[in-house]
């Protein structure tokens, strides 16, 4: 077992932050570069700048220890280091292609400065191959150690993960790697490199068919009459097929499932393979943004040019501040192009007085503002809080009660007692 080993973690993000905190309370000694001024001026006054449940006080924990530290320059934060995480972004590029110029930039940057017997962790989301270049680059041994955390519970995922893949050509080294987390008691999958790059993606891909499986499934509901949610309780009892990422909504989106779903398309398309099935999926997704913009119109007379709507919701999901391809922001921008005065609230976005974002929406300090005047209002985050509101205000708020209720998240019955016209994904 790997006790007390010296680690660098690269990217003080949404995978790295929660990555260098619990190997920092394994027991290990972190050092974790972050080169973004302002996140790093944050974290380096003890304050987490993203939204992480349980996150800021692991951090605060392992600080007050002496087991993590934070500096600018990742040169600095990998000498010593016996292994090195690669936590940066790898954005979609041109084509659906994943951009790894960051994890390049990196390798090479971090180069000069390793140790000859480091060990490169890739944790980035990386296409295939990535892993083999990164050791080329930096002349030592690189592996590929993908995540699989959930935005929101990404402490919880970090410390329970349902299996750890690392994929390398040294077995020893592979070993070495899958030590350091050997106090979560999950399986240990040892692979080749390419291998644990493709988990990665075909993992995040069936999610996303998954998820367009049953918003395709809903719009067959509304058009029969059934309602998803028996049809969901049907599904989900099936041990086969369970009730995880079952869900209807707005369509799915965040840093992960869109990028990753579009690089393993071309990832297949140029190894002359034609990818339909994943492609099908990404293109129920877009349908399942437009359907919702459809039930907002219908929702607010048939029209949006002249009509204010109120969103409640701008983050990809409940839990975090991340909207990143969130369909939230996609649903609200593509009112906006419609003509509507969006009057939008996400508790995790700042707000002042009339604020107006880039995206041409008044921001709003509460969802009693942002249904001020609306002639509908679109729920696209399932924040716990739009449960316990008061409805009768609500209504009297706006200059039409009605409420399309994208994640299914309120009761129906109750809001049309309150003189609502409602609308939900997939109910009749």
């Amino acid at each position: 077992m790997t006790v007390g080993a010296r680690i660098a973690v690269i990217g003080g993000g949404y995978v790295g932050l929660p990555t260098a905190g619990v190997l920092a309370q394994f027991g290990h000694t972190v050092v974790c570069a972050e080169r973004d001024e302002a996140r790093f001026r944050a974290l380096a006054e003890g304050r987490v700048p993203i939204v992480e449940d349980g996150l800021a006080d692991l951090i605060a924990e392992v600080v007050a220890k002496g087991t993590l530290r934070f500096v600018r320059r990742a040169a600095d934060a990998v000498r010593g280091a016996e292994f090195v995480f690669l936590c940066v972004a790898t954005p979609e590029g041109d084509g659906g292609a994943a951009d790894v110029t960051f994890v390049e930039d990196v390798a090479t940057e971090i180069a000069g400065a390793l140790d000859p017997g480091a060990i490169v962790v890739n944790k980035s989301t990386v296409p295939v191959g990535t892993a083999a270049a990164v050791e080329r680059i930096t002349g030592v041994t690189a592996v590929s150690n993908p995540e699989f955390l959930r935005e929101g519970t990404a402490v919880r995922d970090s410390l329970h993960p349902d299996r750890v893949v690392v994929g390398a050509d040294d077995l020893r080294a592979a070993q070495r790697v899958g030590e350091l987390f050997s106090e979560t008691g999950a399986p240990l999958i040892v692979t080749d490199k390419i291998t644990a790059e493709t988990i990665k993606y075909a993992s995040n891909a069936f999610l996303a068919t998954k998820l367009s499986f049953v918003n395709a499934l809903a719009g067959l509901c509304e058009s029969v009459g059934a309602d998803i949610r028996d049809v969901v309780l049907g599904l989900g009892y099936d041990r086969r097929i369970g009730f995880d990422f079952l869900r209807p909504g707005p369509g799915w989106g965040g840093s992960c499932l869109p990028k990753d779903a579009a690089a393993l398309v071309r990832i297949a398309e140029d190894a002359g393979y034609d990818f339909t099935l994943l492609r099908a999926a990404i293109d129920v997704n877009d349908e399942s943004r437009e359907r919702v913009v459809r039930k907002v119109v219908d929702a607010a007379g048939g029209r949006l040019s002249g009509r204010t709507v109120g969103v409640w919701g701008l983050a990809f999901k409940a839990g975090t501040d991340d909207r990143r391809m969130s369909p939230a922001v996609a649903i609200a921008r593509r009112l906006v192009e419609l003509g509507a005065t969006v009057r939008a609230y996400d508790p995790t976005v700042p707000t002042g007085p009339g604020t107006v974002d880039l995206e041409g929406m008044v921001l709003c300090a509460d969802p009693y503002d942002a249904s001020r005047g609306a002639h509908a209002v679109a729920l696209l985050t399932e924040w716990d809080e739009l449960r316990d509101l008061d409805f009768s205000k609500v209504a009297d708020l706006m200059a039409s009660p009605t409420l399309v209720d994208a994640r299914n998240l309120l009761d129906p019955d109750a809001l049309r007692r309150a003189g609502f016209s409602y609308a939900g994904v997939g109910r009749s």
